[in-house]
């Protein structure tokens, strides 16, 4: 099997996903395109190279609708003849689109692609698209259909995780994001995004919250507590499924779960024979990749098997793995993922 190997990777920094928001004025089109140009010029590509850009986004619906990958492409300064494919694997979107460009490689179709996302949240907001899987009540109540702040909360409630735990990660997150920033770590991955006249409308990542402690997130109500217990009485559905559970405790709010953000970020991958002929020095072999699919009410616990899925088909232990990225939708799924591999937080989302 041919190997696949990643050039470059880039991303734009995080907006604040509301109407105030450096971001909010950018489309999702523009802002691919600009992450698309700046892997043009980054690594000076002949774009007629690459195989095909595979694009994720989740609420595929007005002006992220569409194959929004190709509209992309058009609006770049990519060759025509680069097609695009959207693709919609919820919050794994963006990085399913880099399995499957890796797995193309792989196989021997095309030398390099171009993979990536978007999520313009301050302009198509979450739900907008109607998902059959939130409102239709063949499938949402067969299932036990929940929304993800009640499943985490079921997570800290079956996996024993207190408040004051999860408050801890955040806060810990907070500060590993700061240090990141005052340490220039994002140097060679962050693009600013600047308007059509060339001045900057955003470098920095805006959500962050510096002097972020126990004492302020303890300030701050549950989030789900209310749509849980009260309207509609989500924790009502939820007991249906785990009736061994007395109650759920609702320990997630603003301060522990992830920021509502705009952002667009790519990859270049190829295979050898593509970096050989453009001069180019990889920067990372992609080893295997994996996906599954868990139980919908509790779905986000899926980090936990798909990380044994991998282990597996790659022959490794956790052991063997310096650097773990696991993604913080909330402080309860990282807390999962350390506790289910018993690995040191020293290793896990370090920046």
């Amino acid at each position: 099997m041919t190997e696949a190997y990643i050039y470059d990777a880039i991303r734009t920094p995080r907006g604040k996903g509301r109407a105030d928001g450096s971001l909010h004025e950018v489309t999702a089109v523009r802002l691919s395109a600009l992450v698309l140009d700046a892997l043009k010029a980054r690594s000076d590509l002949d774009t007629r190279a690459i195989e095909d850009v595979i694009w994720g986004n989740v609420t595929q619906v007005a002006e992220q609708g569409g194959c929004l990958a190709r509209t992309a492409v058009m609006a770049s300064s990519f060759d025509e003849s680069v097609p695009g494919l959207a693709i919609n694997r919820f919050c794994a979107s963006g990085m399913e689109a880099i399995n499957l460009a890796a797995g193309q490689v792989q196989g021997g179709v095309g030398m390099a692609y171009v993979a990536g996302g978007v999520e313009m949240m301050s302009r198509v907001a979450m739900g907008s698209d109607g998902a059959a899987v939130a409102v239709d009540p063949s499938v949402a109540m067969e299932r036990y259909f929940v929304p993800q702040g009640i499943a985490a909360d079921i997570i800290a409630t079956e996996y024993g995780f207190t408040r004051d735990m999860a408050d801890a990660l955040a806060v810990e997150s907070q500060k590993r994001a700061v240090a990141a920033w005052e340490e220039d770590r994002f140097a060679r991955s962050v693009v600013p995004v600047t308007d059509i006249n060339g001045l900057t409308i955003l470098d920095r990542d805006e959500h962050i919250r510096p002097g972020t402690d126990m004492q302020s997130l303890g300030s701050l109500r549950p989030a789900f507590q209310e749509m849980g217990e009260v309207m509609p009485g989500f924790d009502k559905v939820a007991l249906m499924k785990y009736p061994h559970l007395e109650r759920i405790s609702h320990i997630h709010h603003a301060g522990n779960s992830s920021g509502i953000v705009d952002g667009a970020a790519g990859v270049l991958i190829g295979n050898a024979e593509f970096g050989e002929k453009y001069g180019l020095k990889p920067r990372a072999r992609i080893r295997a990749t994996a996906r599954i699919g868990t139980d919908p009410t509790i779905m986000l616990t899926g980090p936990v098997p798909v990380t044994e899925k991998i282990l597996a088909a790659s022959g490794m232990a956790i052991s063997d793995i310096d650097l773990i990225e696991v993604n913080e939708a909330f402080a309860s799924v990282v807390l999962r993922f350390m506790q289910a591999f018993d690995v040191d937080s020293d290793r896990v989302n370090v920046n």
